[in-house]
């Protein structure tokens, strides 16, 4: 037999997107920090590069009183640092100035073409790795004999004494450097690795102990069912799960209601077959024992209409089922409701004068409305039925035609506010019941009204008059033409 699948854990869930976020945003973040150091680490070598460069070219400028090519041939004690530096300063027609070990190589293009302006570029020889400065300047001799070099920025104002251009080409070594970005670049990659690691001991700790309250519910949750009725959840006082008590109370107080009528149907379907099987075995244990002396046709004519009544309740109770499921799907037609409804009231005339009931029509507002007149019956009829039934003799009962419905009223003298929310519940009766009321008009009504997507609203006014009010949406229903 296969086992079910494990369901999945909510705090995996969460340690696994706080992981995911976590190695986005951090690895994000690294790789933009390491740019930003590599970036301003190089340009911080390539201005301590182009200070050391310049600081060369003022030492050999600063020597005045020696002639130019002698101090050419001077090499400079001012510069420092840790990485291998190298150097070459050439002027046309004398020696060049090269550091001691030389240039071990030169990068490629720049023989020819020298800037006034500083100049990089990076070469790799050998194990070294070599960052270049190159660039011009135009030897001068100033007063006294001192000798002025400026750079691309001076060297318009040189004078007519200028000399010919000088070409520095400084290096140096930026291995010192690398080994440092290089250990940047490892903190950089351990430091994320090492949140990660934290966060997937730590973070399913921590969302298990901010769980606690959800796992409180559940056990609150274990002890509510259909057998207690009446209990809710209290609120946890938890932003996040007060939302869903209030959902799962509702949820209860739905139940319940459904409960109660469902315990309700079963009472009364119960006392409604219970009731007239006894009056069928009473029948036929009196007609027994104490012959009443009646005619048989006439003690059949009884036990035909009570089966006729414990029919009517099986068959009302098939169509209300039928309707609440949505089985019965509406045969739309056009409908002229005057004349129709005309022939509902002559219908229930018979109730309505056995009950000293006067019945009345009125139609100001001819209408025409596309509906099924099946289904429209069942709605008409056990209204004006329970209408007749329940109105005191005497009364007169309405049923009139309006511009956006149908309302048919009666006297209610013995009905409250309270009552109206329980017209429509099946089985359910203010009175006594009446003989062949079962108490399952209204729900039909209710049911087949709501698949012909009707309205249906119990109103009582300051007449004791109860108002049953049948509308349809605006664009259903259209001038009667006939």
């Amino acid at each position: 037999m296969r086992s079910l699948p494990r369901p999945a854990s909510l705090s995996a869930r969460i340690t696994l997107l706080l992981v995911l976020t976590s190695l986005v945003v951090l690895g994000a973040g690294s790789k933009w920090m390491d740019w930003r150091i590599d970036h301003a680490m190089e340009n911080r070598f390539e201005q301590n590069l182009l200070t050391q460069a310049l600081t060369l070219r003022t030492v050999v400028q600063m020597e005045a009183d020696a002639p130019l090519h002698q101090q050419l041939l001077r090499p400079s004690h001012a510069l420092n640092g840790t990485d291998p530096t190298y150097y070459q300063v050439e002027c046309p027609g004398m020696p060049p100035l090269r550091s001691n070990p030389p240039l071990p190589t030169n990068p490629q293009g720049w023989e020819n073409d020298v800037p006034l302006a500083p100049r990089f570029k990076t070469v790799h020889h050998k194990h070294a790795h070599l960052v270049f400065v190159q660039f011009g300047f135009v030897a001068a001799q100033g007063p006294g004999g001192r000798t002025v070099a400026p750079l691309a920025a001076d060297a318009d104002a040189a004078g007519p004494g200028a000399q010919a251009m000088c070409v520095m080409l400084f290096a140096q070594d930026r291995h010192a450097m690398d080994e440092l970005l290089g250990t940047i670049d490892w903190i950089l990659l351990l430091s994320p690795a090492l949140a990660l690691l934290i966060a997937l001991l730590a973070v399913p700790l921590v969302v298990r102990h901010g769980l606690r309250p959800m796992e409180v519910l559940i056990e609150r949750m274990r002890g509510i069912g259909p057998n207690v009725p009446g209990q809710r959840l209290a609120p946890t006082g938890v932003r996040e799960l007060d939302p869903l008590v209030a959902r799962f109370n509702d949820v209860l107080a739905r139940m319940d209601a459904g409960l109660a009528n469902e315990r309700q149907f079963a009472s009364g379907l119960a006392h409604e077959t219970r009731t007239r099987l006894a009056e069928l075995r009473a029948l036929a244990e009196v007609e027994t024992r104490y012959p009443s002396g009646r005619s048989l046709p006439d003690v059949l004519a009884e036990v035909g209409s009570i089966g006729a009544e414990l029919e009517a309740t099986v068959t009302a109770l098939l169509l209300l089922t039928r309707l609440q499921s949505r089985i019965e799907s509406p045969d739309w037609q056009e409908l002229a409701l005057a004349p129709w409804l005309e022939r509902q009231l002559q219908r229930q005339q018979a109730t309505a004068m056995a009950r000293g009931v006067e019945l009345r029509g009125e139609f100001p507002h001819p209408r025409r409305l596309r509906t099924d007149p099946a289904l429209l019956e069942v709605v008409i009829a056990n209204l004006l039925a329970n209408a007749c039934s329940y109105a005191p003799p005497g009364d007169v009962v309405t049923l009139r035609l309006e511009q956006d419905g149908v309302r048919i009223d009666n006297a209610a003298p013995g009905l409250e506010a309270d009552d109206l929310a329980k017209l429509g519940q099946r089985f359910w009766r203010k009175q006594l019941p009446h003989t062949a009321h079962a108490g399952l008009g209204l729900a039909l009504a209710r049911a087949a009204a709501q698949v012909l997507e009707l309205s249906l609203v119990f109103q009582l006014d300051g007449k004791q008059r109860l108002q049953a009010v049948l509308g349809w949406p605006s664009g259903m229903g259209g001038t009667d033409v006939s």
